[in-house]
């Protein structure tokens, strides 16, 4: 954690760190596991929330576990941009962290794969690795696609390559 601002460090301090090496092929493990991921994602909601900093609501699509949706917003220059979550956890979980997508704005910048999937590879990655299995879903959020909104929204805006939904609307009703 050398080198980080307080900020984060504060908050990944506070986030909850997971204790069960497992993965969705792992039966009861998984399940407890799966306790443990909900444990910190709650946590890491409530401390946003506390903060006036809530910027995502997620929750797994299927009874497994295995699959995520839901929404993660970016506010740029008082403007809400919302974009569609989701995430598939990999069957080598939690060795291998999920791969965040961004459906909406595939495309729309060189660090993004087919799919909307974000680019977390040079940063990101390493932390993982480094960290597994202490590191779960909520880890991923807050230093994986938090720094990407945080780095790539604002200049997606300036450049227009993201509309406002009022922009898009009213240029629509012209």
């Amino acid at each position: 954690m050398e080198g980080w601002d307080p900020s984060t460090k504060s908050t990944l301090t506070r986030i909850p760190l997971l204790t069960t090496k497992a993965g969705p092929r792992d039966g009861e493990a998984w399940k407890q596991r799966l306790k443990e991921e909900y444990k910190s994602l709650i946590a890491y909601t409530q401390m946003n929330k506390s903060n006036d900093n809530d910027w995502f609501r997620i929750s797994a699509s299927n009874p497994e576990g295995t699959r995520w949706t839901g929404k993660c917003w970016y506010v740029h220059n008082l403007l809400k941009y919302e974009f569609d979550l989701q995430f598939d956890i990999p069957v080598t979980y939690p060795a291998t962290a999920p791969e965040l997508e961004l459906p909406e704005i595939d495309g729309r910048t060189q660090k993004m794969y087919r799919g909307g999937k974000i680019c977390l590879t040079v940063h990101f990655k390493p932390l993982w690795a480094k960290n597994c299995p202490r590191f779960g879903i909520a880890h991923a959020l807050c230093l994986g696609l938090a720094p990407w909104l945080a780095a790539e929204i604002p200049i997606l805006v300036d450049s227009g390559m993201i509309k406002h939904k009022d922009d898009a609307a009213s240029s629509a009703e012209s």
